[in-house]
């Protein structure tokens, strides 16, 4: 949690300069577009950033330049400190772009490229010009330059310079930074070496799994650079109760100097929040197993459409599924349940108070 800076109250701080803190320690912040609440990407901040505005975003994102967004495991804001991790990615994107994007001919990129040259940057609805198709998938658009905009995107040809809930607004790459040499993309050693250390700071134990989530492929590369940071005496094992058979490390800076007990905390925790993404690490540290219901036939979910975690102090008491009425102005409590037992219903009043803060963040601007 302390990794995680879910321990305090503003660990970042306030005001914009806040937004960028938070996404350097994490590494990564995950971008939804399910809009049943406030999206993930604002209320991932929002927890650790309580002053958090969405302008705030906006502004590291299109103003500042300090955030991009690309492909982590999912889609994310990432900081632009760290570009040079993805520039690698991205090459090897254009040179084999993967079978969707493929079908995006060369005809509607050139398009879409020539219209960024000449007019700056645009959204897909600028581009009113398209011969429309049918569409292959319900999340596809029927004009072609949509899906040239995105592997231009995932190429690093392009980037998205501005987010309006979910339409984006593209640039090109090099004229959005100002760039007149691109940076030089990093190796695959220096790829590993930042996943490593970007799991360390922002996780404080790691595994081979944490490290490498959704990245199979590079696990042997990061268990040799861990073994290699043991000898040094940069890491060392840690055995953690229930999970004796998977190997585990940290940093010996954090024996000598261990984080306080955490005795005042209410976090409503997205289920795309870093400390919940990585489900079986959830259920090790905090025996809580979340399952993401959106996609769960209505009959069969236990805690709803989009229960958030919640987390009081060092612990998960409760699984709460909300929903923002817009048009009343209200955040609904679609369902609540416990986790844990009775002793978990003496928090129900700090609980309420975190879910009048989250109301008036949701309804704010």
């Amino acid at each position: 949690m302390h990794a995680q800076r879910l321990d305090v109250a503003e660990p970042f701080g306030c005001g914009p300069e806040a937004t960028l803190r938070a996404v350097e320690h994490l590494g990564y912040v995950q971008i939804d577009t399910i809009h049943v609440i406030e999206r993930s990407h604002h209320h991932i901040l929002f927890t650790r950033i309580p002053s958090y505005q969405r302008a705030h975003l906006m502004q590291a994102q299109g103003v500042d330049k300090s955030v991009f967004e690309y492909w982590t495991h999912a889609l994310s804001y990432v900081p632009t400190r760290d570009i040079r991790f993805f520039l690698r990615a991205m090459n090897a994107f254009r040179r084999a772009p993967s079978k969707w994007h493929q079908s995006a001919t060369p005809a509607a990129t050139r398009k879409v490229l020539a219209l960024l040259k000449k007019n700056g940057s645009l959204t897909i609805r600028d581009i009113e010009d398209d011969v429309l198709v049918e569409k292959d998938h319900e999340w596809d658009s029927r004009k072609p330059s949509k899906r040239a905009l995105q592997r231009a995107f995932y190429a690093g040809i392009v980037t998205i310079c501005a987010r309006a809930g979910m339409l984006k607004t593209y640039a090109l790459t090099d004229r959005h930074f100002g760039w007149a040499k691109r940076p030089k993309p990093a190796n695959e050693r220096e790829i590993v070496q930042y996943r490593l250390e970007r799991a360390l700071r922002a996780q404080g134990i790691v595994s081979i799994d944490s490290v490498c989530y959704l990245d199979a492929p590079r696990k042997q590369a990061v268990c040799r650079l861990i073994e290699a940071q043991c000898k040094r005496g940069e890491l060392i094992p840690v055995a953690i109760k229930g999970a004796e058979k998977t190997p585990h490390w940290m940093a010996p800076a954090w024996l000598e100097k261990p984080p306080e007990p955490i005795t005042d905390s209410v976090h409503l925790l997205s289920p795309f929040d870093p400390l919940v993404i990585q489900r079986k690490r959830l259920r090790l540290f905090f025996g809580y197993d979340h399952c993401f219901e959106a996609y769960v036939p209505k009959a069969k979910r236990k805690f709803g459409y989009f229960a958030l975690p919640v987390l009081v102090d060092e612990a998960i008491v409760a699984a709460i599924d909300l929903k923002t009425d817009r048009e009343q102005r209200k955040l609904r409590i679609q369902k609540w349940s416990w986790i844990g037992g009775g002793s978990a219903r003496a928090h129900k009043r700090r609980i309420e108070a975190a879910l009048h803060r989250f109301e008036q963040f949701q309804l704010a601007g």
